[in-house]
């Protein structure tokens, strides 16, 4: 079902607060949460001083990029909460998706979050979250898409919408992202829609039936991806089985 005008996850439900140079839109956030704010607050920054992805790693944040965050409050039970990023990443996918000439590299989703074009990434999710004193918990939705800028040192393929022939501005791709992303959330209902999100996300993915590795934190196993479960877990054929996996990067062979 979906919600109507004033709904939870209504376009008139959102703010917006857009800023010059910050530290990172998330930590932005997570401050402004700190101080009371009460969610649903999109954050931008033109220019990121101390910007970063998963795992602490850097994120380079030059000016013509769009870097956006979202604060929400306890957007979902935490049992459901799992199925968030895979919801943000089909968001981002038709965001960049209504940009996109037709003679652009195909636009996949990579597991759980990565959007890529032409098996390059073109956009960073960063997923935070942090508890508050009266027990609910603020999720930060960080959100990196490369316009105009790539990093050159990125240890796997990267690209640019400028690259693929997208002449837009951070404004123009963030205005259809606000709207994306107030649609999906409302479809992804609290994650009680989480079937709905994974097929959705099915039709979009990237390699699925290839082989790929997944690096978890203390291994490496090898296998053929065989998609994602109704949690959105990614299914990992072994050849001596199916291994569900909750977290780890991907790599392609």
């Amino acid at each position: 079902m979906r919600l109507g005008r004033g709904g939870r996850y209504s376009l008139d439900a959102f703010r917006h607060e857009a800023l010059g140079e910050v530290t990172s839109t998330n930590t932005e956030c997570l401050a402004r949460v700190r101080q009371g704010d009460p969610g649903n607050l999109w954050v931008t920054g033109d220019r990121q001083t101390a910007g970063r992805g998963r795992r602490g790693r850097a994120w380079t944040s030059e000016p013509g990029n769009l870097y956006a965050s979202l604060l929400l409050i306890d957007p979902a039970p935490a049992e459901l909460l799992g199925s968030l990023p895979l919801a943000v990443s089909l968001a981002v996918h038709g965001a960049i998706r209504s940009f996109l000439p037709p003679a652009a590299e195909p636009l996949e989703i990579k597991w759980p979050n990565d959007v890529l074009i032409g098996r390059k990434k073109t956009c960073g999710i960063l997923l935070e979250s942090e508890g508050l004193p009266d027990l609910s918990r603020a999720v930060v939705i960080g959100i990196g898409i490369n316009i105009r800028h790539r990093p050159d040192d990125a240890p796997y393929g990267v690209t640019s919408l400028e690259e693929q022939g997208c002449n837009i501005s951070a404004h123009e791709l963030f205005s259809h992202l606000y709207r994306e992303m107030a649609e999906i959330l409302d479809l992804w209902d609290e994650g009680r829609a989480v079937a709905e999100i994974t097929r959705r996300w099915r039709q979009v993915a990237c390699g699925i039936g290839q082989p790929i590795r997944v690096n978890l934190p203390d291994r490496s196993i090898d296998g053929r991806f065989a998609g994602i479960d109704d949690r959105g877990l990614l299914l990992l054929d072994t050849g001596h089985g199916t291994q569900a996996i909750a977290a780890g990067d991907v790599f392609y062979l």
